[in-house]
């Protein structure tokens, strides 16, 4: 594993592991800030000494560390003690999944934090209480960050993924898949927030699950939320 770039100020890193069985991958990504602040979005394990660690000490300071939904915490903790002087925020209930994160889980602002501002804005997600996934929005490079939400596992995939993928619909194409649209409680409240997230305008899109689009990364992104 080690960070690759995608744009001045932005990079990503992805970590291999297996979910109820299932082999997936995951992906980490870092943002830099004003005053080479770095945040880190959905973390990935770094041991100490591995080359990942020290790429991402030689970018800045870690000053904020994100579990961007109720899902994503696997890795939080070794990198909350890794970056003992780091904020760590997470989704509203978050905390009643992790209490042993209790004394240094911050619950995600409704508002960004004036030191993300102007380069980096985040939106809760409404209506999807499962998850409480936040969007964020990487100004400088015009960067979608998405986690569950939106997924595309394309490429070479174990059979089982493969399958998995394809029953979910987000095997061939950027969707909502249907393990996530299953788990929407207030459907006027997801289209309002998708309707916000299209405000912001993108160029690019970061998932978690695996792809980063480059390529007509608006339109992708609103024919899939149009199922919400």
């Amino acid at each position: 594993m080690q960070l690759e770039s995608l744009d001045t100020h932005l990079w990503h890193a992805t970590h291999a592991f297996k979910a109820n069985g299932l082999p997936i991958t995951t992906r980490m990504t870092v943002v830099r800030l004003p005053g080479h602040q770095l945040l880190v979005h959905s973390p990935i394990p770094m041991p100490a000494g591995s080359a990942l660690l020290g790429q991402l000490q030689a970018l800045g300071t870690v000053a904020f560390i994100v579990a961007p939904n109720k899902m994503h915490h696997l890795f939080l903790a070794p990198c909350a003690q890794a970056f003992p002087n780091a904020r760590v925020f997470g989704p509203k209930g978050l905390v009643q999944k992790r209490p042993d994160l209790a004394a240094k889980l911050h619950e995600l602002p409704a508002g960004d934090l004036p030191e993300w501002l102007p380069d980096l804005e985040h939106l809760a997600f409404e209506g999807i209480p499962a998850g409480n996934e936040s969007v964020w929005f990487h100004r400088t490079s015009a960067t979608l960050i998405v986690t569950d939400l939106l997924q595309w596992m394309a490429g070479d995939l174990s059979w089982s993924t493969r399958v998995y993928a394809t029953l979910t619909g987000v095997r061939r194409q950027l969707a909502v898949p249907l393990t996530v649209r299953a788990l929407v409680r207030d459907r006027g409240a997801a289209a309002r927030s998708a309707e916000r997230v299209l405000r912001w305008p993108f160029e690019r899109v970061v998932t978690a699950h695996n792809q980063v689009l480059d390529n007509h990364a608006y339109a992708q992104v609103t024919q899939a939320l149009a199922v919400l």
